[in-house]
């Protein structure tokens, strides 16, 4: 996810955009606050056509929520969770992913799988070379028990970036559902500001947010808040990500370290 697109004729955002709203509006429903596989903001940039991408994500949390989220589900204290995914570039405006498999290896017990997530990613080409970039997600996910309280879930995720000189600014504002419902969407933003000191070196924070349903936010102790610091290289032989996050309220992991290893095949 972190090669450079090329340049397109035509946008595919338009039918994307399109697709959300329609996604958006027969699907959605409030999330448990579970774990994840995942922590990165996207910034738009995509494997280039016919290229293959692996990134590999893995979250250790030495400090964590100590009781389970739901019923059956695994306990985040001293949990590692991580996944392979698979990407190819489509288009010079789309690229494909495949996470697989989900796996996390809790405090007690061995390693377990959680499941999978296809992913559809539509951007604005070139977006590493623009002042302004933006773009849109889709996954769906087949889920676990032990992982997701629902069998099936998805994720609509815009991307909108901007560019001061050597300062990133990206917002991600998420929308998790479980299809049972619009008013039901659970608001789970990220954002990241970022300093580059060169091409290949840059140091940021990210937060990490989840407010609730639509329909109402959860209250300021039920709500999951993450702030990270995160330093990147993206050069040769691997584009690394390494950072530490820590929570604000009571409801979220106190300390979670992730590391996000990514190359093009």
């Amino acid at each position: 996810m972190d090669t450079t697109a090329r340049r397109h004729k035509p946008s595919a955002l338009g039918w994307a955009a399109f697709l959300a709203m329609s996604v958006g509006g027969l699907w959605g429903a409030s999330l448990a606050h579970a774990q994840t596989d995942e922590i990165q903001v996207y910034n738009a940039e995509i494997a280039a056509p016919g290229v293959f991408n692996l990134t590999l994500h893995d979250n250790d949390t030495p400090d964590g929520v100590k009781t389970p989220a739901f019923p059956g589900a695994i306990v985040s204290n001293q949990s590692l969770n991580g996944v392979p995914e698979w990407a190819y570039g489509v288009a010079p405006w789309m690229e494909a992913g495949l996470y697989l498999p989900l796996y996390s290896l809790p405090a007690k017990g061995g390693v377990q799988i959680d499941g999978f997530k296809l992913r559809a990613l539509f951007v604005e080409p070139d977006a590493a070379k623009q002042s302004f970039f933006y773009g849109i997600n889709f996954e769906f996910s087949f889920n676990s028990k032990h992982w997701e309280p629902y069998t099936y879930t998805s994720e609509i995720r815009p991307i909108i970036g901007w560019r001061f000189g050597k300062v990133d600014l990206i917002v991600n504002p998420i929308l998790d559902n479980t299809w049972t419902g619009v008013s039901k969407l659970t608001f789970a933003p990220e954002s990241r500001v970022a300093y580059n000191f060169s091409p290949t070196w840059a140091l940021a924070v990210e937060e990490y947010d989840e407010f609730g349903p639509l329909r109402r936010f959860d209250q300021g102790g039920q709500q999951q808040h993450e702030v990270f610091g995160v330093i990147d290289f993206n050069g040769k032989p691997l584009n690394v990500e390494l950072g530490a996050g820590f929570g604000l309220t009571s409801t979220t992991d106190h300390c979670t370290l992730k590391l996000i290893l990514s190359k093009d095949l």
